[in-house]
């Protein structure tokens, strides 16, 4: 079985980290095991306020009932809830059975005024997925135009 750091490594989110920023990171993950049709976020729930990175299996994402997406291994959600602690705006559910890292918004907290160097690659990656969505967005905009 892969060790949490292995883990994140396949994490585009922290592709900018080194190996000792990897380990500090996954001293503040827990693993969290999920059977088919469980959901780990429900929309509009402030739930698992956390980070969750899937290590295993795959998952459906749900926004107003329908099917928007499917998650896989290395793929990621939450990451604007661990900094803001808002609501859910998916609903997420394991498909297969789904092994997930975690972090919660106090330990991620915690890791980030410890480590601002850290901090700082993650804002620099988490901007980099905001911009990459905002522009996959207006191309589907402009598609259906």
């Amino acid at each position: 079985m892969p060790s949490v750091v292995d883990d994140l490594q396949r994490v585009p989110l922290f592709s900018g980290l080194n190996r000792r920023q990897l380990r500090r990171v996954a001293s503040g993950f827990t693993e969290r095991d999920y059977a088919p049709g469980r959901a780990v976020v429900r929309e509009g729930h402030m739930d698992g306020i956390g980070l969750f990175i899937v290590a295993e299996g795959t998952a459906a994402v749900d926004v107003g009932g329908k099917r928007v997406g499917t998650l896989g291994p290395g793929d990621h959600f939450g990451e604007l809830a661990v900094i803001n602690r808002s609501e859910r705006s998916a609903t997420v559910v394991a498909e297969t059975p789904l092994r997930c890292l975690m972090i919660a918004f106090w330990d991620f907290r915690k890791l980030a005024t410890a480590h601002p160097d850290v901090l700082w690659k993650l804002l620099e990656q988490l901007a980099a997925v905001l911009a990459s969505e905002r522009e996959r967005r207006a191309l589907a905009e402009a598609q259906n135009l």
